[in-house]
């Protein structure tokens, strides 16, 4: 069953996704996949290029932008940048839980100059808390 949980009108997440959501994504509109979840972090999952596979099948963009144990970097904030720059409809990104694809997209909002209060709104809404990330997403606001 799909979990996709919208987070702005063009940027939705979701907890892993099967092989079959990827047809009910493209369904509900998306243009592009984005994988936030490192390959072989849960062997019994679908792994990369098993959703890279079934976008392809069904006409969708699929990017990978693993974020691991490490937590981020300004080039993984590039990546998701230059994908929401070039993306031609919604994208659904997705992870474990949907918690580093919301953190990735926060983060890379708020360095583009976003409200992070709204930016919080939207993540509340979606069901995923980001008071720890708060800090850092005022330091990145602040940089702009």
């Amino acid at each position: 069953m799909s979990d996709f949980r919208p987070l702005s009108a063009d940027y939705s997440v979701a907890p892993q996704i099967s092989v079959e959501d990827v047809a009910a994504a493209k369904s509900a509109g998306f243009a592009m996949i984005v994988n936030n979840r490192p390959d072989g972090e849960e062997p019994s999952a679908p792994q990369g290029d098993d959703i890279a596979n079934a976008a392809a099948a069904e006409g969708l963009a699929y990017a990978s932008i693993p974020v691991g144990h490490a937590g981020f970097s300004h080039p993984q904030l590039d990546a998701l940048d230059a994908l929401l720059a070039g993306a031609t409809g919604p994208v659904l990104a997705y992870c474990r839980s949907g918690t580093r694809s919301t953190h990735l997209w926060a983060l890379t909002r708020a360095r583009a100059g976003d409200d992070v209060g709204a930016l919080c709104e939207a993540a509340a809404g979606a069901g995923y808390d980001l008071s720890g990330l708060r800090p850092m997403m005022d330091a990145l606001a602040g940089e702009k």
